[in-house]
C-alpha cells in the first residue's frame, strides 16, 4: 500500500480539451495537485507535441520540451471529433466528470454538439471552464468576443507591455508567456472555487476567463495610478516607479537586485556598503528623499555592487536585506535553493533512457503535497483504458480503431514508458 499522500484534488476528474499553453498549464496545475486530468487530443495530437527542441537522445520523438513541460500528470485519449461516435464517447466521459476545460474559439464546441448548455443538461454538477482572448458572452459580452488572441496580443491589450521596457524606450513583451500563464492560473483558481460550490450545492456553472482581462488584473497598479494621480504609466526600466532602492544593479559578472527602500533596511544596506553615514544624509534620510534623489542613490549603490560578483554579493547581502542575483537557467539549476525546494525535477521521457529536467510544483502543502507523478503521455496512450472506464468493449474499441475514430499509442521498446 502506497504511503505517499494523495493530492488535495484526488477524486476530481477533469476533461481537458485545451491546446497550446494557457489551457494545458491550467489543467496541469490541477493534475499536479492530484486531479485525474484526461487530455483529449485529435488523431494528429496537440500541435505543440512537435514544437522543438527535441532532446538529442530521444529516439521516439513523441513530444519535445514544450509539451513535456505543461502536460505532465495527465492521461491521453485520442478521438476524431468529426465522428459522431467520438463525440458521443466524449459526452459519456463528461457525464462522469467534475470539470471540462477548453480554449477553442467561441462556437467550436457547439459545432460538435458539446456546448456548455447541452453538457450541463446531462451533468448538472459540471463545471465548464473556458479561456478565450476576450472572454465568453455567457457572462459579459465584449465587442471583441469573437476575436482570436495569443500571448503577445493579451500582453499588448491588457497593458503590461506599455509599462515594460527601458525608461523612455518602447513598450516590451515580457519574456515568458504571461498572457497565457496568468489566465491559466486565474482559471485554475476559478475552477477550484466552482468545484467547491458544486459539491456544496449540487450545481455546476460556467467559468469564463479572458486572457486580456487577466493581464489587466496583473497590472492593477496602472489603474490606481491613473485614477488617483492622473498618471499614464510608461516603461521605467528595472527600477520601481515610486520606491528606491528597488531594482537592478550591476555586478562584475552581470546584474543583481536590491530592495532596501524603508529606513531600517536602508540603514543595514549602508552599513554593509561601509557607508553608515549615508542613511542620515539629507538627500536619503526618508523614503521620499531617496526617491527624489534616486539617480544619485542608484549611482552610489551601483559603484559598490559593480566591484563584486553576484556570488560575493549573495554572501554579503543575502538574508540581511532583500537581495537576488539575476540568474540564467544554468545558475538556477546549480543553486541549492531550487534543489532543496524540488523546483528542478528530473522526469522520465519516452524514447530515451535518461531523464529531463522540468520545473517543479511551486505550491507546497504539508498534508497533501502536489508532485510530478509521471511524465506527459504519449498520444492516445490511455485511449483504451479511459474508454473502457465508460463501458466500451474491446471489440468496440477495435472497430473504432480500424475506422479511424480513435488512436492508440504504440510505446517504444526500451524507452521510459
Amino acid at each position: 500500500m502506497s504511503t505517499t499522500p494523495a493530492g488535495a484534488l484526488e477524486g476530481v476528474r477533469v476533461i481537458d480539451l485545451t491546446h497550446f499553453l494557457a489551457g494545458p498549464f491550467c489543467t496541469q496545475m490541477l493534475a499536479d495537485q492530484g486531479a485525474d486530468v484526461i487530455k483529449v487530443e485529435p488523431l494528429q495530437g496537440d500541435a505543440t507535441r512537435g514544437f522543438g527542441p527535441f532532446h538529442p537522445e530521444d529516439e521516439l520523438k513523441a513530444y519535445a520540451g514544450y509539451f513535456a513541460s505543461v502536460n505532465r500528470n495527465k492521461r491521453s485519449v485520442s478521438l476524431d471529433l468529426k465522428s459522431p461516435a467520438a463525440c458521443e464517447a466524449l459526452a459519456a466521459l463528461i457525464d462522469g466528470a467534475d470539470v471540462v476545460v477548453e480554449n477553442y474559439r467561441a462556437g467550436v464546441m457547439e459545432r460538435f454538439g458539446l456546448s456548455y448548455e447541452a453538457l450541463a443538461q446531462r451533468n448538472p454538477r459540471l463545471v465548464y471552464a473556458t479561456i478565450r482572448g476576450f472572454g465568453d458572452s455567457r457572462t459579459l459580452s465584449s465587442p471583441y468576443a469573437d476575436w482570436p488572441a495569443y500571448d503577445v496580443v493579451a500582453q499588448a491589450f491588457g497593458g503590461i507591455m506599455a509599462i515594460t521596457g527601458e525608461e523612455g524606450g518602447q513598450p516590451t513583451k515580457i519574456g515568458p508567456g504571461i498572457g497565457d500563464l496568468g489566465p491559466a492560473m486565474f482559471c485554475a483558481f476559478g475552477i477550484v472555487c466552482a468545484v467547491l460550490n458544486a459539491r456544496r450545492t449540487g450545481q455546476g456553472q460556467f467559468v469564463d476567463v479572458s486572457m486580456v482581462d487577466s493581464v489587466l488584473a496583473l497590472c492593477e497598479r496602472v489603474l490606481h495610478q491613473h485614477a488617483f494621480g492622473g498618471l499614464v504609466p510608461a516603461p521605467q526600466g528595472n527600477h520601481h516607479p515610486f520606491l528606491c532602492p528597488f531594482g537592478t544593479f550591476p555586478t562584475q559578472d552581470g546584474l543583481c537586485t536590491i530592495t532596501a527602500y524603508d529606513d531600517p533596511m536602508f540603514r543595514i544596506l549602508c552599513e554593509i556598503m561601509g557607508q553608515p553615514g549615508l542613511s542620515s544624509d539629507p538627500r536619503f534620510a526618508t523614503y521620499q528623499d531617496r526617491w527624489d534623489n534616486r539617480e544619485a542613490l542608484i549611482g552610489i549603490i551601483s559603484a559598490f555592487t559593480s566591484q563584486q560578483t553576484k556570488h560575493e554579493l549573495l554572501q554579503r547581502l543575502g538574508g540581511r536585506v532583500p537581495f537576488g542575483p539575476v540568474y540564467d537557467v544554468r545558475e538556477i539549476v546549480a543553486d541549492p535553493h531550487f534543489q532543496a525546494r524540488e523546483m528542478v525535477v528530473p522526469v522520465e521521457h519516452p524514447g530515451m533512457a535518461g531523464k529531463v529536467l522540468l520545473a517543479g510544483v511551486p505550491v507546497k502543502m504539508s498534508a497533501t503535497p502536489g508532485r510530478i507523478r509521471h511524465r506527459a503521455p504519449l498520444l492516445g496512450e490511455h485511449t483504451r483504458e479511459i474508454l473502457g472506464e465508460i463501458g466500451c468493449s474491446s471489440a468496440q474499441l477495435d472497430a473504432w480503431l480500424s475506422q479511424g475514430v480513435i488512436r492508440v499509442a504504440q510505446a517504444a521498446a526500451g524507452s521510459n514508458r
